[in-house]
């Protein structure tokens, strides 16, 4: 009878385990389901602690939302500004120094060509040339030797705005000009304290300017009608061309190496007394007409005045190549467009130019 009794109770209580262990095996295997069938929003299981025995309880959990699309546009990034004369990043803010440069034999290696922006090759008394250096974006810290101006850079400069001209000094009749025209004068008799001659070279070949301080007035830089961009299609293979003035030599030569041309005088390569050797992205060989003016060097040689208002033929070397085609300012402010035969604009390689007026 006592075993019955004891056997009896041990069936209860294991039925009683068996009770209180039913409902938690149940709800667990239900909370399961429901987790993997929604797909929307998955909420995790919170596991009852070791050992307990009870309802599992499901803990509620906030999901991030998908990120949404932006409506705006990222805004990339401005590119820097370009310089008019080069093509290249500058400071639009500087200002501009044209600087008339001696290019007799006597004067050469000249001081700062390397780092002008942009140089214009004009003809002078006795088929000589002189040399028009324009800067902006570099600026030497001298430069010359500076020699007196011409009434053809009067006209030259006119659609620069107001740059500062740097020159020795200029006849009566082109001093004249000068002081009417849109230019900041800083010649060696404006601003004699910015000039210094060089003891070591021959008069009148020996007059150096501080740069920095000569372009301070200046104008900055504006739209002189330069076009930079890809080589138009149309372009013919030229390692090398040469102008001839009467009594002087002019030549460009491609080097590939370099992707520059750069220049020889009357037979021998340009180089500079200040740095490496000039060099020119583009070279711009525009016909002009040239006239004799009223006035006189000290030989008695008749000044030249080279027009650069009015059109004409105009050959641009870039890339190797040579296109043809032609030149139009129609007024001293206007710019100068520059465009192949038909009609559309012919341009520049970025980086320094030479423009070299060749009489027509």
């Amino acid at each position: 009878m006592v075993v019955s009794r004891r056997g009896q109770a041990l069936r209860g209580l294991a039925l009683l385990l068996v009770v209180y262990a039913l409902p938690a095996s149940v709800l667990s295997s239900s909370s399961s389901a429901s987790v993997t069938q929604s797909a929307a929003v998955a909420l995790p299981v919170a596991q009852p602690p070791s050992g307990s025995v009870g309802h599992s309880t499901i803990a509620p959990s906030m999901v991030p939302p998908d990120p949404v699309p932006s409506l705006v546009p990222s805004s990339a990034p401005s590119p820097p500004p370009v310089s008019p004369f080069t093509g290249l990043p500058t400071d639009l803010g500087a200002p501009v120094l044209c600087v008339k440069i001696d290019n007799a034999a006597v004067a050469r290696p000249q001081s700062g060509l390397e780092l002008a922006d942009l140089v214009y090759v004009e003809p002078v008394e006795g088929g000589l040339s002189r040399l028009l250096g324009v800067y902006q974006s570099r600026v030497p810290p001298v430069v010359g030797p500076v020699r007196s101006s011409r009434a053809s850079d009067v006209e030259l400069l006119a659609n620069f705005g107001r740059p500062a001209l740097a020159f020795s000094g200029a006849a009566a009749e082109v001093g004249a000009l000068v002081a009417h025209a849109p230019i900041l004068d800083v010649s060696a008799i404006a601003r004699a304290g910015d000039y210094r001659r060089d003891r070591r070279r021959p008069m009148p070949h020996n007059l150096y300017g501080d740069a920095n301080r000569l372009r301070e007035g200046g104008a900055p830089p504006r739209d002189i009608g330069f076009r930079f961009g890809p080589p138009p299609p149309g372009g013919r293979p030229v390692p090398g061309t040469d102008v001839r003035y009467p009594a002087t030599a002019i030549g460009v030569q491609w080097v590939p190496a370099e992707s520059r041309w750069v220049i020889s005088m009357d037979g021998s390569p340009l180089t500079s007394a200040s740095g490496p050797r000039p060099t020119a992205a583009t070279v711009v060989l525009q016909r002009v007409s040239v006239r004799a003016t009223s006035v006189h060097d000290a030989a008695g040689a008749a000044s030249p005045f080279a027009a650069t208002v009015g059109s004409g033929d105009v050959v641009v070397l870039r890339d190797g190549l040579a296109f043809s085609g032609s030149w139009s300012r129609p007024t001293p402010d206007a710019i100068t467009t520059f465009n192949l035969p038909d009609g559309s604009p012919l341009t520049f390689a970025s980086g320094p130019v030479w423009v070299i007026l060749v009489p027509s």
